[in-house]
């Protein structure tokens, strides 16, 4: 699958960060994990934390798939409002969703200190409001059921807006603390390696061709032939782990993103906040940790690589012009400009566990907005599985919903 145009903002920034061999022979581990963008590496920093054998196998060199198209907005909020998710999911495990996100920022926070990641960074979180419309039917709900459920998060007027911004918006939901943002390309790297050090292997332009289910456990075949028997198998290559699934759970669109020049200046809008809104398909942005501004967005509702890179030009000015009405004191100078597929299911959540197809096999879909925060999820459901011990969490996001 095609699933992003050739120059991503962190591949082009940061480049070839570590080497990682291609498999060259019959292997065996305990846990197998296929994919090596930040999904797997935190699944396989997890496992090798827990002293699991684990293995990670990507086809590409790691990293080179969406990870390095990733905006790295780390976001409580999911893209279904709370206030509609409970409809969907009932309003207790709609909340824990919640603050399951909430948990994983903490969480990847302390993991990105002790890598000695320097570009995790808190930010508030600022939510607008599109449309006056949307302040009744969207912000006002989503302000009482947060608050309801113990979520830090303020409501602002148009006043509050516009005295800290420089538009108006009717109103808005404010989280001061608990967002954040990163560099998930190296971020991947740097849980690989402290992988490998606990004893796990890394293999890249490895491409997995085909799955063969045993009695007790799974045998891969390489597409150059070689076969890693494996006790289980963790499918964990972002949207392309859909080609393994044998029933359709999400829906595939196209986002367009930019990555403006640097400025001098440090705080460009108040305290840099990350800024979302409350429309669909909505428009992100973020100020990275060299003062570039990262803005995204302009969604179409289809997967097709030639439709999708043909519309980047377009869709370039489009973001533009939509950040200069919002900063018209700002000059946005595009610096590197990239396009990617992304999924999202029905409710917005992920799909983490087992299907009776695939058995001894477990996925780890974080799809939407809230990739790298499904993940972290994913990963410690995963190795509190691994090491028999029983998560509470484990069903909000099993496929069994979905029926």
């Amino acid at each position: 699958m095609d699933i992003r145009t050739d120059n991503p903002f962190w591949l082009m920034k940061s480049g070839f960060l570590e080497i990682y061999p291609s498999l060259k022979e019959d292997f065996s581990t305990d846990y197998a994990v296929i994919g090596g963008g930040i999904t797997g590496a935190l699944i396989a920093w997890y496992l090798s934390q827990a002293g699991i054998d684990t293995a990670v196998f990507d086809r590409r060199h790691i990293g080179m798939g969406s990870t390095c198209a990733s905006t790295a907005l780390l976001q409580y909020e999911i893209d279904t409002p709370l206030f509609q998710l409970k409809e969907m999911v009932g309003e207790k495990n709609a909340a824990r969703s919640y603050q399951l996100c909430v948990e994983s920022i903490n969480a990847l926070e302390k993991i990105s200190k002790k890598l000695k990641l320097a570009e995790f960074e808190r930010k508030p979180s600022f939510c607008y409001a599109s449309r006056k419309k949307d302040v009744p039917d969207q912000i006002e709900k989503e302000y009482k059921i947060r608050r309801k459920h113990g979520i830090d998060v303020e409501i602002w007027s148009e006043k509050d807006v516009t005295g800290r911004f420089s538009f108006a918006a009717p109103a808005a939901l404010y989280s001061p603390k608990d967002a954040a943002q990163t560099d998930a390309y190296k971020l991947t790297h740097a849980l690989h390696q402290d992988s490998i050090k606990a004893g796990a292997k890394v293999f890249d332009k490895t491409e997995i061709a085909e799955i063969e289910p045993k009695k007790r456990g799974v045998v891969l075949k390489t597409k150059n032939g070689f076969e890693i028997k494996a006790k289980k198998l963790i499918i964990a290559c972002g949207y392309e782990s859909v080609n393994y699934l044998p029933f359709h759970i999400v829906r595939l669109h196209s986002t367009f993103a930019l990555a403006g020049e640097p400025f001098g200046k440090k705080e460009l809008w108040y305290k840099n906040a990350l800024i979302w809104e409350t429309a669909r398909p909505y428009l992100y942005m973020r100020v990275t940790s060299d003062n570039r501004i990262i803005v995204g967005g302009k969604d179409e509702p289809f997967q097709s690589p030639t439709k999708r890179d043909r519309l980047l030009n377009r869709k370039t000015r489009e973001i533009v012009d939509s950040f200069k009405r919002k900063f018209p004191g700002i000059d946005l100078i595009p610096d590197y400009t990239w396009a990617g597929t992304f999924a999202e299911t029905e409710d917005g959540l992920p799909y983490i566990g087992s299907i009776k197809q695939l058995p001894h096999t477990i996925f780890a879909l974080g799809f939407g907005g809230n990739g790298i925060t499904f993940s972290q999820i994913a990963a410690e459901i995963i190795r509190d599985e691994a090491i028999g011990k029983k998560n509470r969490d484990a069903q909000i996001f099993s496929f069994e919903r979905a029926s």
